[in-house]
């Protein structure tokens, strides 16, 4: 069996290796304890991300849906023969995840699905789901038998995946506009992107990461410098956006890195 569990996380370090060399680096730089348990994370949203985003020519709605019974039952049987989904139950299970963000995350894969232009409230419900949740499920990971301080950072985890998130929306809006129709920021029209309206959604973005980085400087020792460093390749994209004119963002012509939607996508 510890073979076996040992052949299933490194079908996880794997994903995140080939899909985000920063990442990787970041996860690095936590305590060892915590390691394993953000590889299986990342492992399983890029997953579902993958089934949204990329398999374009398959029946996606099918997909997600096999995908998540087959996550629910390796959870609740410990074990599963899909070895990105029995990394996460293990983590899930050993380090006390809340299904709850389980669940809210893959509503939020489902929603890109079906949703193109979002409300202010269904908006929000995608980016609870698709980043914040992820933030708390690693919080979760670095907290797992101390409510106190997992409770206390909260806000700021989830504040750090709405950043990243709303920078993603920036950074993927060629992509998601021109090529799948998305619109995730209210009433702002992509065909006609002023500075004003640029300007307003990194306001938005700059409060979210201020707000963030005074949770960062809270977290323990062992796992503060990895975040710190997903925080800061994110701090300076958006400092690349910021300084990039509206045309320049819907040309897709701004440095990207492999990435998947999540609050760990760097």
């Amino acid at each position: 069996m510890d073979n076996y569990r040992k052949n299933n996380l490194r079908c996880s370090i794997n994903t995140t290796r080939i899909y985000s060399t920063s990442f990787s680096l970041g996860v690095r730089l936590l305590d060892k304890q915590y390691r394993d348990h953000i590889y299986s994370i990342y492992g399983f949203v890029r997953y579902a991300d993958e089934i949204v985003d990329t398999f374009l020519e398959h029946d996606r709605a099918t997909l997600l849906e096999e995908f998540r019974a087959d996550a629910w039952k390796a959870i609740e049987r410990g074990i599963s023969l899909n070895p990105i989904l029995d990394s996460f139950q293990h983590t899930v299970n050993e380090c006390r995840i809340d299904h709850a963000l389980i669940e809210a995350f893959l509503n939020s894969m489902e929603m890109d699905l079906h949703y193109h232009r979002y409300s202010k409230e269904e908006l929000e419900k995608y980016i609870y789901g698709s980043a914040e949740v992820v933030g708390l499920m690693c919080l979760r990971v670095f907290y797992v038998n101390d409510d106190k301080a997992y409770e206390e950072l909260k806000y700021p985890a989830q504040k750090l995946g709405e950043a990243f998130q709303k920078v993603n929306f920036l950074r993927d809006a060629q992509d998601d506009y021109e090529n799948k129709g998305r619109v995730y920021f209210k009433n702002i029209d992509f065909s006609n992107f002023t500075p004003e309206a640029k300007q307003r959604i990194e306001a938005e973005i700059q409060s979210d990461f201020d707000e963030a980085f005074k949770g960062i400087v809270r977290l323990k020792p062992q796992v503060r410098l990895g975040v710190y460093l997903a925080y800061r390749y994110y701090l300076n994209l958006f400092l690349k956006i910021k300084f990039a004119k509206p045309e320049a963002i819907l040309k897709q012509t701004l440095p990207r890195f492999q990435s998947t939607k999540g609050c760990i996508d760097v």
